[in-house]
């Protein structure tokens, strides 16, 4: 009998020490990530920008938040202005550089053209950004 309590005892301390070193617990969970903030040259704010002569526009994209992780994908269209046009100019890129260029090109002389410009987080999809603004060539 005595045996057996000694046992119990022994059993009772080594779970005692054991147990409370196998949490599982490890590392810290990540950060949630910043909500993206973008900005843009020229600036994705609906309006239209004055006619240039062309024939290739610049375009300048920031990420100006934290980048994500994993970076993200940038998604660049031009179509004339209007339902159901077709784009004349779609470029994606995916990046983890704060700032990225792109040059339209095959603009339509005398067309009010969209370009739509779409950033998402690799990390985290559901993060994203999305403008556009209207430019025309003379």
């Amino acid at each position: 009998m005595k045996a057996f309590f000694l046992r119990l005892l022994f059993v009772s301390l080594t779970t005692g020490i054991v147990l409370p070193s196998c949490s599982g617990g490890g590392d810290d969970p990540q950060p949630a990530e910043e909500n993206l903030v973008i900005t843009t040259t020229p600036v994705l704010n609906g309006q239209q920008e004055a006619a240039a002569p062309g024939p290739n526009f610049p375009l300048t994209v920031t990420v100006t938040s934290k980048m994500p992780p994993q970076g993200v994908r940038i998604e660049v269209s031009a179509r004339p202005d209007g339902n159901g046009t077709t784009a004349f100019f779609t470029a994606n890129q995916t990046t983890s550089n704060t700032t990225t260029t792109f040059s339209i090109t095959n603009t339509p002389s005398t067309t009010v053209s969209r370009v739509t410009v779409t950033v998402t987080s690799l990390s985290k999809p559901s993060n994203t950004k999305t403008g556009f603004y209207l430019y025309s060539r003379k």
